[in-house]
């Protein structure tokens, strides 16, 4: 009997890097922040067969990478964004990266806007040059805004690395991810938010 739970035990930490907290999996990955507006209800002949879990707590990072300009989600309405919590040494975030790397080819011409939003677990990582070098090194290219302070982590009530939120054209979460893997199905999430209809 123990076996089988500690198979299950190592798995889900292999899954996900967290600051001190067990890692999660099933329902949990499901939930939005816990300061998430009430959700806005749209037809249901126009949304993907995805939950409405909230309002996306605004970005509001000073220092991005990789873009000329800071990306704020008010100002990507009508687009699906994927918002990835990562920290550059975690090896379960430079796991997830060929497949991000592999949909910003595919989707960004299509309306998806991938974010890495760069919370630090270690003072080294705090450091530009280093996240710099790091974004090279792993061959990272949509944009990446520093977190150091945790405003953005915090915003999403977030534990793990690495943790994907989609959020819709409308500016609300519909998707969480937390950990490798279940890439098929995220995939799925992206070209089901991307197909929905939009009106301002």
């Amino acid at each position: 009997m123990k076996a089988p739970i500690l198979l299950i035990i190592s798995a889900l930490l292999l899954a996900a890097c967290a600051p001190g907290v067990p890692a999660t999996g099933g329902d949990s990955a499901m939930k939005a922040p816990a300061d998430a507006a009430p959700a806005m209800p749209a037809p249901p002949s126009t949304l993907a067969n995805l939950p409405d879990l909230g309002p996306a707590p605004e970005l509001e990072n000073k220092v991005w990478l990789n873009t000329d300009h800071p990306l704020r989600l008010q100002d990507l309405r009508g687009k699906v964004v994927l918002l990835e919590m990562w920290t550059f040494d975690c090896i379960n975030c430079q796991h997830v990266i060929p497949e991000l790397r592999s949909w910003y080819d595919t989707y960004s011409s299509k309306g998806l806007v991938i974010i890495g939003n760069h919370f630090p677990e270690f003072d080294y990582e705090k450091d530009l040059a280093n996240l710099k070098q790091a974004i090279q090194r792993l061959d990272v290219p949509y944009p990446v805004a520093q977190d150091n302070d945790g405003k953005t982590w915090d915003a999403y009530s977030n534990h793990f690395w690495p943790t994907a939120y989609l959020i819709d054209k409308r500016g609300h979460i519909r998707y969480i991810q937390i950990g490798e893997g279940e890439y098929d199905r995220t995939e799925a999430a992206i070209q089901n938010l991307l197909s929905e209809t939009y009106a301002q």
